[in-house]
């Protein structure tokens, strides 16, 4: 998955039912009762669809991969009208959209005066303990040092947490290539939201409570800042993405790119990895739009949940990370699997 913490930042402080204390209901709907179904473009959502498809096990989602393979631009949005039905499955809480984005961050292959904060990769020790070290004992015992787990090196400490929050991103380097990093593992710690103990402290509430205004926060108080950062004891190792072209997405948790505005997160309990998703997100910004269910996070639970991919650096992270609003998700299911959903005697 792209980033298992992701969207803690803004979503630590919210109570999530589990799904064993909720009941679950499923309504199935028609697409004239989905506001916008008609003025989206389902082409961009069929393409997005057949990116992640053929991972389908299910004999009735092979299938329906197999014939959105003939189908063309066109004829997008009648696939999705003739093949699946939409399902609004609620578990008693209210829906919630955040977002999230992929990181750009400054550094180098080789460590300097101003690339000075190292990005690992994950220790075999750690791969064998659950949990391992901290992250204050991981940045300040030496541990890590002279082991060659240096992937490369930034120049700001800050941004590298949030790197690590993300769980993915690129490094810009000095010659103008770029470095790709996916979610290489983590210390086994829970996520302790810095955001929620800056409201606690006072210093903030909660509805002022950003990834900048966090950001900003710390370098103006480097040393109270620092010690802001150990109190999340979760610490995220990443691998080298070799082989993943500059214009493709991160990789989410179906081991594929994600789209820009056309893939989410979705807790899998509810929502079938690779489904598509009918999005009502209002708010600032509303949205309308078909997107597919090609990631998850360690903060998106719940039935109508999900985390909104923006694409990749500075204007996209803006936008992903003031996101918070209400809305409603519906699931695009093949027709049997959607009508078997529905209490007997319906």
């Amino acid at each position: 998955m792209i980033g298992a913490l992701r969207s803690a930042v803004l979503a630590g402080a919210m109570m999530t039912a589990s799904a064993g204390a909720a009941e679950i209901t499923h309504t199935v709907l028609s697409f004239d009762q989905l506001d916008g179904w008609v003025e989206d473009d389902h082409a961009a959502a069929l393409s997005t669809f057949l990116n992640t498809c053929d991972q389908f096990n299910d004999p009735d989602w092979r299938s329906l991969c197999a014939m959105a393979r003939e189908a063309t631009p066109e004829t997008a949005r009648g696939f999705f009208e003739l093949l699946f039905r939409p399902v609004l499955i609620e578990d008693g809480q209210d829906a919630l959209f955040t977002g999230y984005f992929e990181p750009e961050l400054e550094g180098a292959r080789f460590p300097s005066s101003r690339y000075r904060y190292p990005v690992y990769k994950m220790p075999p020790e750690a791969r064998a303990s659950n949990p391992w070290l901290d992250r204050r004992q991981i940045l300040t015992s030496g541990v890590m040092d002279n082991r060659g787990l240096e992937i490369a090196w930034v120049d700001d400490p800050v941004e590298l947490f949030f790197l690590q929050i993300q769980g993915s991103g690129r490094i810009r380097l000095p010659d103008g290539q770029t470095l790709r990093l996916g979610y290489g593992g983590a210390n086994g710690h829970p996520y302790r939201s810095i955001g929620v103990e800056l409201v606690r402290r006072g210093i903030y509430s909660a509805h002022q409570v950003s990834a900048q205004v966090i950001k900003n926060w710390v370098r103006r108080n480097p040393e109270a800042g620092t010690e802001l950062l150990y109190h999340n004891p979760s610490y995220v190792f990443f691998r080298e993405l070799k082989h993943l072209p500059s214009d493709q997405g991160p990789v989410g948790a179906m081991n594929r790119s994600v789209t820009p505005l056309r893939s989410i997160a979705v807790d899998p309990a509810y929502t079938p990895l690779g489904a598509p998703v009918w999005v009502e997100k209002n708010g600032a910004g509303l949205m309308r739009r078909l997107m597919i269910a090609q990631d998850t996070g360690s903060a998106i639970k719940g039935a109508q949940r999900a985390d909104i991919f923006f694409g990749t650096g500075d204007a996209a992270g803006q936008a992903a990370g003031t996101l918070r609003d209400p809305g409603r998700m519906v699931v695009l299911l093949p027709i049997q699997r959607a009508y078997a959903l529905l209490p007997d005697g319906y």
